[in-house]
């Protein structure tokens, strides 16, 4: 139809749109209908980089993203995909390898290389990468007047990992390249005999995998110089040498558990724990190795300490690479490196754990503990308010996840305090679904959080501060009863304000009635401070309300104060109540 028989259709209807609309309504169709070239579907490799850079936590999905990446030959894209692996996964060796060889090809870009090994090798732990970095080092520093650099860039990598079992072929790689270096003097002779046993004297008393055969060179080494002066090295030095070979048995049987061959992928990435019976055996195992190498088996001495603390670092910055996603490990590695005077680099690790552990409990409470210390309230402030957002997230998952919201058990309307807490309730401890009964567990750690932020608020900045925390957290539906219990009892113990804590204990009976164990606090609580007509009165009220099973406790805690401090006939009374109700 055209504008006019429109506009004629619809006169006298003053419910229809005027012919004016209906013109630009038509003018703005037809510029609609003009064809347009369709949106460029995005590629793979971008889909994925998307979908990778929201949800990181996908082994396989960086695998493919590199390989995409890879095979495009494009350098911009090779560095985004490599540059935002590393973001998520730091120190992966294997992936820094393979990044910098995109630049070996051409002499143009070794500088981008240099750059690369320049940002990767300081916090390096692993032998492969310092091995490929010493190999580009001779290849690019083959005559005579560039020995020296070749031979401090081995100092260099033997200084960071020359502790590790596995550097065993760079110090005979080092030892080699002394041996191969020209003398044309006796002075320079000796200056290269000395470097030679210098270097020896050093190998052969790490656990180095090499560690024998290094032993039978150092000894032909010494006895074709003189073997009066072997004998007094050897003997020298053979005490130590059987301690580090001692000790290599004993780490060989550490790590074969820690690194099974089934994990020797080309590019290993850390998958997210499941926390079933095999990440905790491996949590146990990693943990025995720590303490075993915290413990100095070599017997290193105190004026060797420096070594000692390298050694151990080393090992705790392959142990975070490697169990990235286990606070407790990242716990250790903190405890150590704080214990040894190094609070900054300890606090540097902490955050580290926590940018790969961001819900953890463990790690966020220590961070915050150290910053109380700094007195940096505003960044605990911080820190509370992004801990407690990101847990809500998890508890708000689990909700949707749960069999009972499947079938909608949890009623939104109602505060959750009451909805999830009447699921759980209803049921004995062994009838739980697992995703409630996991979504109940998650809910009272989570209220420690609240606990602890009010802790703080308290210590630092007084009783408003305190009471504003718990202001937010009754907003909050995953608050559990636990944040009201010690809430009052802060105001109580603290301030010595027994009504404050009262009205605190009865606002939460609006939430958790039916929770026998709040109910037990509370009543527990009036008897503390010695108001018996309350607590009766509590008692009264809440104890029909259970079923005989479930007010158990109820029944003990009021006849504990009745029979210790009511009168024979109450107790009596109260004696046969408890009868009738379970028999």
């Amino acid at each position: 139809m055209d504008e006019t028989e429109t506009a004629q259709d619809y006169a006298g209807d003053t419910t229809q749109p005027t012919g004016e609309i209906l013109a630009a309504l038509s003018q703005n169709n037809s510029n609609l209908s003009i064809k347009t070239e369709p949106d460029t579907p995005a590629s793979e490799f971008d889909a994925l980089f998307a979908r990778l850079s929201e949800e990181p936590h996908n082994p396989d999905g960086w695998r493919r993203l590199i390989s995409l990446a890879t095979s495009s030959n494009e350098i911009p894209k090779i560095q985004q995909a490599y540059d935002e692996l590393l973001k998520h996964y730091p120190n992966t060796s294997s992936a820094q390898i393979a990044y910098i060889s995109h630049f070996l090809n051409d002499e143009a870009t070794f500088a981008e290389a240099e750059q690369l090994f320049i940002k990767f090798l300081r916090s390096s732990p692993n032998v492969d990468l310092w091995k490929f970095y010493l190999t580009y080092v001779r290849r690019r520093n083959t005559g005579s007047s560039t020995r020296d650099i070749v031979r401090k860039s081995y100092e260099f990598a033997l200084n960071h990992v020359g502790q590790d079992k596995d550097a065993g072929e760079i110090w005979n790689d080092y030892i080699q390249f002394l041996k191969a270096g020209d003398a044309s003097s006796t002075w320079e002779e000796q200056q290269k005999m000395d470097a030679l046993r210098k270097a020896y004297h050093r190998a052969v008393q790490i656990p180095l995998d090499n560690v024998e055969r290094l032993w039978s060179e150092l000894e032909t080494f010494e006895n074709n110089l003189n073997k009066i002066t072997a004998k007094k090295f050897m003997s020298d030095l053979s005490p130590a040498h059987m301690q580090a070979r001692a000790v290599l048995r004993q780490l060989t049987n550490h790590l074969n558990a820690l690194y099974p061959p089934s994990s020797s992928q080309d590019l290993f990435l850390p998958s997210l724990p499941k926390f079933d019976g095999a990440d905790r055996s491996l949590v146990g195992k990693w943990k025995a190795y720590l303490k075993w190498e915290e413990s100095n088996p070599l017997e290193i001495e105190d004026k060797d300490k420096e070594t000692l603390v390298r050694r151990i670092q080393g090992v705790y910055r392959k142990a975070v690479i490697r169990m990235r996603f286990y606070a407790e490990i990242w716990f250790m590695a903190y405890n150590w490196t704080n214990s040894i005077g190094k609070p900054d680099d300890a606090l540097l690790i902490l955050k580290a754990g926590m940018d790969a552990n961001p819900t953890s409990y463990l790690l966020t409470f220590a961070y915050v503990e150290v910053m109380e210390q700094k007195k940096d309230y505003a960044e605990v402030h911080a820190t509370f308010e992004r801990f407690l957002g990101l847990q809500s997230k998890v508890l708000d998952e689990l909700q949707k996840n749960s069999p009972d919201a499947a079938n909608g058990s949890f009623n939104e309307t109602q505060p959750a305090s009451q909805s999830t807490n009447s699921s759980f309730g209803s049921q004995s401890s062994d009838e739980k679904p697992p995703k409630l009964t996991e979504l109940q567990e998650r809910r009272t750690e989570y209220g420690l959080a609240y606990i602890f932020y009010m802790r703080f608020a308290r210590r630092a900045e007084g009783l408003q501060a305190l009471r504003k925390v718990f202001g937010k957290a009754r907003k909050d539906k995953w608050a559990p009863w636990e944040v009201y219990e010690a809430s009052a009892l802060m105001e109580y113990h603290c301030f010595d304000d027994k009504a404050v804590a009262s009205r605190i204990f009865e606002k939460g009976l609006d939430y958790f009635s039916d929770e026998v164990d709040y109910v037990c606090r509370y009543l527990g609580f009036l008897i503390s401070i010695n108001d018996g007509n309350n607590a009766r009165a509590l008692f009264e009220r809440v104890i029909t309300t259970f079923p005989p099973e479930r007010a158990r406790p109820l029944w003990e805690r009021w006849a504990r104060y009745e029979y210790q401090y009511g009168d024979l006939e109450s107790a009596l009374k109260l004696e046969k109540r408890n009868r009738n109700d379970w028999f």
